[in-house]
């Protein structure tokens, strides 16, 4: 006597698990891993997806303004950073007069957020040092393989400030000087960021560049750098992501902390001799 087996057809709910199950165990052992998709006609939502955004401060300063060009700007915060000089670590534990150097700061109508000590590496932090050299007081001396940047004063000292510079070090080097400095400068990107990214062009020189300002990449000050009275379009300035300060990023110039380039923009003379090694 035979008997009649009936199958139930698999719904559909059923079945696409099953084909995604099946999809998923193919991709895997074939070695690839499924990513967002932002090959999409919608532009917008690929320009969402894919943009970096602007590195936020911890706290957001109570006198600024929301940014509205947050989506504009290439940050760190999806960079890859260097490994800092090979060097030893000093005290991890911030001593009372650098928690107040770099504590929450106002400068000028702005306020500057406090940096997380705890998270900084201390040899990059403002600090007088024996420095025995040829050049006279006054100089600006920046080495780009440990990071530091060095105001010499007299009698073998100088002030040294941690600096964050570029993955291929400082493509400028030699002496030159500085030129002038400004507080609380304007940025204007480059005709070949521009033509890069046609967003930027808001904040090209014909338009004024983008406003000073917590968000600004220039920070609260830039000191302009010139070599046979031209200008070698490199600037030591502040920078509002705290995290580049003795690492090599992308690209940029020397970044200093805010509250460290607003110090060396106090104690530095106009038409400063400096040297790039």
């Amino acid at each position: 006597m035979s008997s009649t087996v009936f199958v139930r057809p698999f719904s559909r709910v059923a079945r696409a698990l099953l084909a995604g199950f099946g999809c998923l165990s193919l991709s895997m052992l074939g070695g690839c891993y499924f990513v967002t998709d932002t090959q999409r006609m919608n532009t917008e939502v690929f320009a969402a997806q894919t943009a970096p955004t602007w590195n936020q401060p911890m706290a957001a300063p109570p006198t600024e303004k929301p940014n509205k060009f947050l989506g504009l700007f290439k940050t760190p915060f999806h960079q890859t950073y260097g490994m800092p000089a090979a060097e030893p670590y000093v005290s991890p534990f911030a001593t009372p007069m650098q928690k107040a150097i770099y504590g929450q700061m106002s400068d000028d109508g702005h306020t500057l957020t406090a940096i997380p000590l705890d998270r900084v590496d201390k040899r990059f932090l403002r600090q007088e040092v024996d420095y025995p050299t040829t050049e006279r007081p006054g100089t600006i001396v920046v080495d780009t393989k440990a990071h530091y940047l060095y105001l010499v004063e007299a009698n073998g000292r100088a002030m040294r400030y941690g600096v964050g510079l570029g993955k291929q070090g400082f493509a400028w080097q030699g002496r030159g000087v500085l030129q002038f400095k400004k507080t609380w400068p304007r940025w204007t990107p480059s005709d070949d960021m521009v033509e890069r990214q046609p967003d930027m062009r808001q904040f090209a020189a014909a338009q004024g560049g983008l406003e000073p300002g917590l968000r600004n990449p220039l920070g609260a000050r830039a000191l302009y750098i010139f070599q046979n009275g031209r200008d070698t379009l490199y600037r030591i300035h502040g920078t509002p992501d705290w995290q580049s300060v003795g690492k090599a990023v992308s690209s940029g110039c020397v970044r200093m902390f805010n509250q460290d380039v607003i110090d060396l923009y106090s104690r530095v003379r106009d038409k400063a001799e400096i040297v790039v090694m």
